[in-house]
């Protein structure tokens, strides 16, 4: 986004990060549990349709009828295409174990599905930060990445 003087500004521009589901409601109850609520429901042609948000951004779920299961993304290492989306739980919690084991209980409490984790927290540098990173997957199996920066190198 630029201002009235042409120069590029911080302001966010990206509306959402849309999510193809085999079943809506059971991805609006894992959403639910990430911290996401809905905020608009519609439908897009012939099908159910959402708007959620939460954990500073949106997502989009949109059910598809007759669905074929998704590439294994995380899995496959000659994927190529949308990888995964990132939360930054830096300010929400203290440590990504203690997040995801709260997580696994509110699903086991709402009835869901249990947890997949695809990658436990482990450290990671990426640039001059140190992070706290863990995967999990979501309902269809897509995988979902939290992150926390636990340190800035000089």
């Amino acid at each position: 986004m630029t201002n009235d003087k042409g120069q590029m500004t911080n302001d966010k521009i990206m509306h959402h990060a849309s999510i193809r589901t085999a079943n809506i409601h059971r991805a609006i109850a894992f959403y639910e549990q990430l911290g996401f609520t809905v905020c608009e429901r519609f439908t897009t042609g012939y099908t159910l349709a959402c708007w959620m948000e939460g954990l500073g951004g949106r997502i989009e779920l949109i059910q598809i009828p007759e669905p074929k299961p998704a590439p294994d993304a995380f899995a496959d290492e000659h994927y190529v295409g949308y990888y995964h989306l990132s939360f930054d739980l830096t300010e929400v919690t203290p440590d990504l174990p203690t997040w995801l084991n709260s997580l696994q209980e509110r699903l086991a409490t709402a009835a869901l599905q249990p947890l997949k984790v695809l990658l436990e927290p482990t450290q990671q540098q990426i640039g001059d930060r140190i992070f706290e990173v863990a995967f999990i997957a979501d309902t269809d199996g897509l995988p979902l990445e939290f992150i926390r920066i636990l340190a800035k190198l000089n």
